[in-house]
């Protein structure tokens, strides 16, 4: 009887292992084989599963942001993360709305780079902020719909 739980415990723990490494492997074919903006492969698998997705491209790291606030450049970011879940319901609508108006909106994920939420006053996420001349000129926080988010683009980021 000993020897029978011995064995099944043996079994249970190589699936384990064995598990461990097919998702292990996985994730290195996933950061791999996509665009990887983050120069690491030390991602959560929240970020992993989302780096061939289009709605999260065009991705600013905090030095690219921190060198364009430096430079007084005008720059709209989208501050997200990939758990959140009005994140998710928002993206997919708020990226096609900017592509459809032409505003260059750079997306920043807070779950790889919390300590930026603080820097630019983003107290939740969704979070869109506009910043011009080194300072926040405006930002719209929450899920919102087409409309909120057309008016704040076309007062704000639009000429």
């Amino acid at each position: 009887m000993q020897k029978k739980m011995l064995i099944i415990v043996g079994v249970i723990l190589v699936l384990f292992v064995a598990l461990y490494f097919v998702i292990d492997y996985k994730n290195n074919q996933a950061i791999n084989n996509s665009e990887n903006p983050y120069g690491t492969k030390n991602l959560d698998q929240a970020t992993i599963d989302q780096l061939d997705d289009p709605n999260y491209g065009n991705q600013i790291m905090p030095e690219e942001l921190d060198e364009k606030v430096e430079t007084g450049d005008a720059v709209t970011v989208y501050f997200y993360s990939p758990t959140c879940v009005y994140c998710q319901n928002t993206t997919p609508y708020l990226v096609p709305l900017t592509e459809e108006l032409g505003v260059d909106m750079k997306k920043l994920n807070l779950l790889e780079f919390p300590e930026e939420a603080r820097k630019y006053g983003v107290e939740s996420t969704p979070t869109v902020v506009h910043i011009d001349d080194g300072e926040v000129v405006a930002s719209i926080l929450g899920q919102r719909d087409e409309d909120e988010y057309t008016a704040f683009f076309n007062e704000f980021v639009l000429d």
